[in-house]
């Protein structure tokens, strides 16, 4: 019985440290911030004067990039909600999250091409990692208010 108690009281001090609800602009705006960014990447690929062995090393670090930093937003939000995460879990999500980023950065410093062009595929890669992160993090949000208040 104690520990339903001890529980109960855990989950409404979680519930306050989520007071407020995302709102539906703020949800829209990430959700269309990742499309952009995500989309704008792969037409610039797509449109690249590039063989395509290098399109497909550009359009792989855009998905491991974005794999990396919603598995470190969901490794920071458990361990701050209690849920165990093994220190080399996250050890690993943030050091591939870093390695996407050195890789994209090597990859456009040794690339052939107008420095307009490395700079729009640094930016929309970089808007897409951020912007999966609050989709992530956005979701998570809705889902933990959403169970409370089914209880």
């Amino acid at each position: 019985m104690e520990t339903s108690t001890s529980n109960e009281k855990k989950e409404i001090r979680r519930k306050e440290d989520f007071d407020f609800r995302p709102t539906d602009a703020f949800v829209a705006a990430s959700w269309i911030a990742l499309l952009i960014g995500m989309v704008s990447y792969c037409i610039g690929l797509w449109n690249a004067d590039m063989l395509l062995n290098e399109k497909g090393y550009y359009f792989t670090i855009l998905l491991f990039g974005l794999f990396s930093v919603v598995s470190v937003q969901k490794s920071v939000r458990d361990r701050q909600e209690g849920i165990q995460v093994s220190d080399m879990y996250y050890g690993i999500s943030w050091f591939t999250t870093l390695a996407s980023i050195v890789l994209l950065v090597i990859g456009l410093w040794n690339a052939d091409l107008e420095l307009s062009e490395k700079g729009f595929y640094g930016m929309s890669f970089t808007l897409s990692l951020f912007s999966s992160v609050a989709v992530q993090k956005n979701t998570r949000d809705i889902q933990f208010l959403d169970s409370v208040e089914e209880q």
